[in-house]
């Protein structure tokens, strides 16, 4: 048995969780731990509502109310939205709480009687018009990377370089829209150019072959560009006070105080387990490791390990397998723009489905690059795959043996190579499953546990038991003694993955009536899962198609969304020069109907419209071929310009223009009367 510190990276309580959280960090993180847990081991798993930082500032300031309200709201949904999910945390805390704020102000008090920091005077950007320094997202300029117009002061979303708010080209103030000023203030710098050589050869050396390239490059990356001391403070109000003299009206920087959260969660949950939280962080036997997302790794894997380093009494990460993005209906997942899947609204939209996203999410993990989550995939995923495969062969077995046997598990008779064969691969399951998980390729595990669903249904298949019970009755009784086998393996098996699905499963084969509660190993060790004689339950469908509709649904959400968002960001353009009432009395515009349309040889946005206007029928080249068909405007009612000097476009002679707008989609419309008018009729 080893000992593992599991973190979770703590989500930010300035609003709820998403998929992307989801596939990125969380449900490889809990796949992990509950494999761990299954194969015997002594597991802390940790994680925490992060409640400091500018983001929870600008969202209170946004809804006009406290921070403090703002944390406590958030915290609650993404505390409950894991729970009702099945993300089984040993402890989830949040860095409000007192046992965090000792923690952290214990952890710089230490640091700063060890001479770990710089004090230094620096000049921030300051809002004259606020009165107060601008830390962090309360900034916003040119990143000096990529050329992001839109970078936050301490991270491009861009590109995902972590800067100062003065190294932003152009910075603008977030909270007023002034150009900052700059202004001295006192901080507490970490030195990392210290720590820079002891990094390289400990993670680009040291784990070249067991970390993640992804993670590798982009610490390589910042190594090559040289490290500078990062300030450890900020000049907020809302944060950890800063627990040295000189630090009034100054907080802990969250990237600071926020890691520290994993080892005051690990601290409040060994208080309520009796245990000692030292042996889970500071023993050279416990194995830690961070789920992450990308954007995360420096802070992982540069900041926090100096950190602890710095201390000098902590273990370090022994990996950091972090993922990459996952988009959204080929969109990325954005929280202020609502272009995401919110974990809590899916749990309300789907009951009971919580497996059916564990499954999509881990199937299609950013594992090595960005993935996209579709609505259609999921569907997919859950009805060819969940539903034909894995409870398809569950629920022809279940329902076998109790048409044949009353639910009895029969008694095997002699095996054929098939049979010796199919349990002999049944047993090296566990193994290839872990050797995946021990790797961090979740898609990979998830995939072979489905193999050996798989394997279930070929058997199934090739034997044809509904056929052979009509000649042999006793050959029967050994293939569903063999299917039965595999059934309780995959009850076991899929329980990281498929946690409520595996507890479902049990309950069908009735696994509290056996003499001990199954294991990991018990697959492979154990010559019989399900003895002879076993009493088994009714089938129960473990999964249900999800039907075109329900997925309809959830596009029409999005796309009223992506409406929302375009109407939001719709630059409208501003009101031309005043003009005179006669000017616009010169202006003859009549309703008109159009009688012809086709488009205009060898151009692309062109039609050569017949309209009559009442007072003739008259010829108009129009520019609309992008927006509309020929033949579905025929008989469409117009607005018409019929005054306007005829012109020749295309070897076409013009006479007038048709009046349109735009959609929001970025179509043309056309403006037509809203009830019946005679053609030839006056706008005025």
């Amino acid at each position: 048995m080893s000992r593992y510190t599991i973190t979770a990276a703590l989500p930010y309580t300035n609003g709820p969780v998403h998929i992307g959280h989801l596939a990125g960090v969380y449900v490889p993180a809990d796949i992990y731990a509950r494999y761990l847990r299954l194969t015997g081991n002594d597991v802390a798993f940790v994680c925490g509502s992060d409640e400091h930082g500018v983001p929870i500032t600008m969202r209170a300031k946004k809804e006009g109310v406290t921070p403090q309200q703002i944390v406590d709201k958030y915290h609650e949904i993404i505390k409950s939205s894991f729970s009702d999910f099945g993300i089984t945390f040993d402890n989830y805390s949040r860095t409000s709480a007192k046992i965090h704020h000792d923690t952290a102000s214990e952890f710089f008090k230490k640091l700063h009687a060890d001479n770990k920091f710089i004090e230094e005077v620096t000049e921030q950007l300051y809002d004259e018009e606020a009165n107060q320094f601008l830390a962090d997202r309360f900034v916003v300029g040119t990143c000096p990377k990529c050329g992001n117009e839109e970078s936050y002061g301490d991270q491009c979303e861009n590109c995902g370089t972590s800067h100062n708010a003065t190294d932003l080209i152009n910075p603008k103030s977030a909270i007023t829209g002034n150009v900052p000023t700059t202004k001295e203030t006192k901080h507490w710098f970490l030195p990392l150019d210290k720590y820079e050589t002891w990094l390289r050869e400990w993670i680009v050396k040291g784990h070249k072959n067991d970390w993640k390239t992804n993670v590798l490059g982009q610490v390589k990356s910042w190594l090559d560009d040289g490290l500078r001391p990062r300030a450890v403070t900020r000049d907020l109000d809302w944060g950890i006070p800063v627990p040295a003299k000189g630090g009034e009206g100054k907080v802990l920087y969250v990237w600071f105080d926020a890691p520290i959260g994993y080892i005051s969660s690990t601290k409040e949950w060994a208080e309520k387990e009796g245990k000692d939280w030292k042996d889970y962080w500071k023993d050279e036997d416990t194995k830690l490791i961070h789920f992450i997302g990308k954007d995360n790794i420096v802070f992982h894997c540069i900041i926090f390990p100096a950190m602890l380093k710095a201390e000098g009494s902590y273990i370090l990460p022994e990996n950091v397998p972090a993922n990459e993005f996952l988009n959204l209906e080929g969109n990325k997942i954005s929280t202020s723009r609502n272009w995401a899947v919110w974990l809590h609204e899916y749990l309300e939209d789907f009951p009971d489905k919580q497996d059916v996203l564990r499954y999509a999410l881990t199937a299609n993990a950013p594992e090595t690059k960005d993935n996209d989550f579709t609505w259609k995939d999921f569907q997919t995923r859950n009805n060819s795959e969940l539903v034909a495969i894995f409870g398809n062969f569950i629920n022809r077995v279940v329902v076998l043996t109790n048409k044949y046997y009353e639910g009895q598990v029969p008694l095997a008779g002699k095996y054929s190579d098939v049979d010796i064969q199919t349990l002999e691969k049944m047993r090296e399951f566990p193994e290839i499953i872990a050797n995946s998980i021990k790797r961090y390729r979740f898609r990979e595990a998830l995939n072979s546990l489905m193999n050996l669903a798989r394997l279930g249904n070929k058997y199934l298949a090739d034997e044809e038991p509904w056929k052979v019970i009509k000649v042999d009755e006793e050959r029967v009784k050994t293939i569903m003694y063999v299917a039965l086998q595999i059934s309780s393996a995959l009850s076991t098996l899929s329980e990281p993955f498929l946690p409520f699905t595996s507890d479902k499963l049990k309950g069908i084969l009735c696994h509290s009536a056996l003499d001990a509660e199954s294991t990991w190993n018990d697959v492979t060790e154990k010559e019989i899962l399900l003895p002879a004689d076993h009493q088994i339950g009714k089938a129960e469908l473990l999964f249900a198609k999800i039907e075109d509709k329900d997925i309809q649904v959830q596009l029409d959400k999005l796309e009223a969304t992506k409406q929302t968002n375009e109407q939001e960001n719709k630059v409208v353009e501003p009101q031309k020069e005043t003009v005179e009432f006669d000017d616009f009395t010169k202006l003859d515009i009549r309703i008109g109907t159009i009688l012809e349309a086709e488009k205009v040889a060898k151009t692309k946005k062109l039609l050569k419209l017949k309209v009559d206007v009442g007072l003739d029928v008259r010829t108009i080249v129009s520019g609309i071929a992008e927006s509309f068909k020929p033949e579905e405007i025929i008989g469409q009612r117009v607005s018409v310009l019929v005054n306007l000097a005829p012109r020749t476009i295309r070897g076409v002679e013009s006479q007038g223009m048709i009046l349109m707008t735009d959609t929001t989609d970025g179509k043309l419309a056309f403006i037509e009367p809203e009830k019946d008018v005679d053609n030839g009729e006056s706008v005025s």
